[in-house]
């Protein structure tokens, strides 16, 4: 399956390793990770997937694919800045946000428009709701959306 994991482009080291963790776990159990395709969560999460020999996809706000993070396999150039990120949450067919601020906060209100099951960690001020499950780890996420889509 495809999982969009969605985040901060600027966080701190701690959100950072949870993000290589989960793309690591993704990858392990065969998921392709989808992403903004840019650097914080982005860059974290696509390094983990490539660490477990996984692939990821990386759909840029700009129009130059060479914009990627080095980790991304597969880039797709849109131009459209911040409005891409309905793009990246309906190429996904679940959702893993971490962390992250406004522009995440579209992503996850995209992944309830489009009926995507969505796991949550450290997403600030957002708690389990009926359409998102708040988790501590990245193996609780992952189980999450497994078990949803």
């Amino acid at each position: 399956m495809r999982v969009s994991v969605i985040g901060g482009s600027v966080v701190p080291q701690p959100v950072e390793t949870l993000a290589e963790d989960v793309g690591r776990l993704l990858a392990q159990r065969g998921h392709t990770v989808v992403c903004g395709g840019l650097g914080g969560v982005m860059e974290a999460v696509c390094r983990g997937a490539k660490e477990a020999d996984g692939t990821t996809i990386g759909i840029l706000p700009g129009e130059d694919r060479a914009a990627a993070n080095e980790y991304v396999d597969i880039t797709i150039a849109t131009g459209l800045n911040h409005a891409r990120n309905a793009l990246v949450v309906m190429n996904g067919d679940a959702v893993i946000a971490i962390d992250g601020a406004g522009g995440t906060l579209s992503e996850i209100g995209y992944a309830q428009v489009f009926d995507r099951p969505i796991s949550g960690i450290r997403t600030r001020g957002i708690s389990s709701s009926d359409w998102l499950e708040a988790c501590e780890t990245p193996e609780e996420a992952v189980e999450h959306i497994e078990s949803n889509v």
